[in-house]
């Protein structure tokens, strides 16, 4: 008869979130995660495999959850506007939460990863189309709500708003200034004004 597992696995992607968040992928010894993780390293190989499988599942997990709120939220607004700006200070609220923060920084790793590997590289870029699609959408619908000015380039836009939210993760990793990732934060949703 097989043996239950005796830890919860969606705790655990969430441990290896800030495991590897904090350490980097490289800097993440298989002590390191062990210790991070609480299980022993027979249940890491049997559940996950290697600590590449387990980063990989991580970092997919931390996509899917994540991108899946924006995406849900996003549809569900009355504003858009409010709700870009909801979105982006959420991240700046997340960024500046130590404990928050660890799990976020997750993607600073797998960035790392991205031109070495290329399973890491598909999951961003299928997390790329799902928000730049999310963002157009909600985008068009500002225009028709009267919310935005049908001058707009909501592609690019789109791609913008997309890409702005991961430099937020960047700009943690380079300055503890939470006056910065609010500044830059005013000025991404200022392009939402014209």
């Amino acid at each position: 008869m097989a043996r239950s597992k005796e830890f919860d696995t969606n705790l655990v992607l969430h441990k290896a979130m800030k495991v590897f968040g904090h350490h980097g992928y490289e800097g993440t010894s298989l002590q390191i995660l062990l210790d991070g993780l609480g299980i022993a390293r027979q249940s890491l190989y049997d559940t996950y495999g290697t600590k590449r499988d387990l980063f990989i599942k991580a970092v997919k997990h931390y996509l899917n959850e994540k991108s899946s709120t924006v995406v849900v939220y996003l549809e569900r607004s009355g504003s858009v506007k409010q709700a870009v700006s909801d979105i982006f200070y959420e991240i700046v609220a997340t960024l500046q939460d130590e404990h928050r923060r660890k799990e976020c920084l997750i993607l600073y790793s797998a960035i790392d990863q991205v031109p070495h590997d290329p399973e890491i590289a598909a999951l961003f870029e299928q997390d790329r189309n799902r928000l730049e699609n999310a963002f157009h959408e909600a985008l068009v619908r500002a225009v028709k709500q009267g919310e935005l000015s049908p001058q707009q380039d909501l592609t690019a836009l789109a791609r913008y708003l997309y890409h702005s939210r991961y430099s937020l993760i960047q700009v943690t990793k380079l300055t503890d200034d939470p006056n910065v990732l609010k500044e830059i934060t005013a000025i991404t949703l200022s392009t939402l004004e014209r």
